[in-house]
């Protein structure tokens, strides 16, 4: 990794050649896109694109990470239709990218009687073993949360946090960042909203969801290392 000008193009030394890549995530990951970071590329070229690269995996202390922000919405799909995941047992995804109130939600899941409306974020930010979403504000997540309460009216609502990469033994929301979201989450769980964290194991020959690991909505601040 030579450098990223912007939020969704990055600069990497290909065989000694300086190429463009498009990066499928918009947050900060400033800890991940570092110069000198060893990153993994698929080419995909394409005429109605301006690179012929995605930038999907970094090399991060020993650890894949996966960075590709559409993965998450994909993986929870298969791993539903494919009865993968005890909390989802007996749903199918009936539909993606539903529309409830004022927001555009991730999947809605139906057994033939009842529905689950979720939404599903990525997460990359983990720090000795502690995932913390979101890594950048974000009013769009908050927003999600009060959806979710929402539809409860309905069925069930879920969220669900995918930390792609396998290092996270625990997920908390990130609140010095984002205060907003993690009051919002907060109150979204105490109104009855599910709340799941899964880890991703990763290959160079893809990406599939892993374990689950506990979701902690402790009031007390995180305190990370300075950088």
């Amino acid at each position: 990794m030579l450098r990223r000008p912007n939020r969704f193009l990055g600069v990497v030394d290909l065989e000694g050649e300086h190429v463009e890549c498009f990066i499928p995530n918009p947050g900060r990951m400033h800890e991940l896109m570092v110069p000198g970071t060893r990153v993994h590329l698929i080419n995909k070229p394409g005429d109605h694109r301006k690179t012929s690269y995605d930038l999907t995996l970094i090399e991060y202390n020993d650890t894949l990470v996966s960075i590709d922000s559409r993965l998450p919405n994909y993986m929870l799909r298969e791993a539903i239709n494919q009865g993968k995941l005890p909390e989802f047992k007996d749903y199918k995804v009936e539909r993606t990218e539903p529309s409830f109130h004022d927001s555009r939600l991730d999947l809605k899941l139906s057994n033939g009687t009842n529905q689950i409306l979720l939404e599903a974020k990525s997460c990359t930010l983990v720090e000795e073993g502690l995932a913390l979403f979101p890594d950048a504000p974000t009013k769009r997540g908050a927003r999600h949360m009060n959806t979710l309460i929402k539809a409860l009216e309905h069925g069930r609502a879920a969220v669900c946090f995918i930390i792609q990469r396998d290092d996270a033994s625990e997920w908390r929301p990130h609140v010095e960042m984002d205060p907003l979201f993690t009051e919002n989450l907060r109150k979204a769980v105490e109104n009855g909203v599910e709340a799941y964290a899964y880890t991703c194991n990763i290959t160079l020959e893809g990406t599939t969801i892993g374990r689950r690991v506990p979701v902690n909505l402790e009031k007390q601040p995180v305190e990370l290392k300075a950088p």
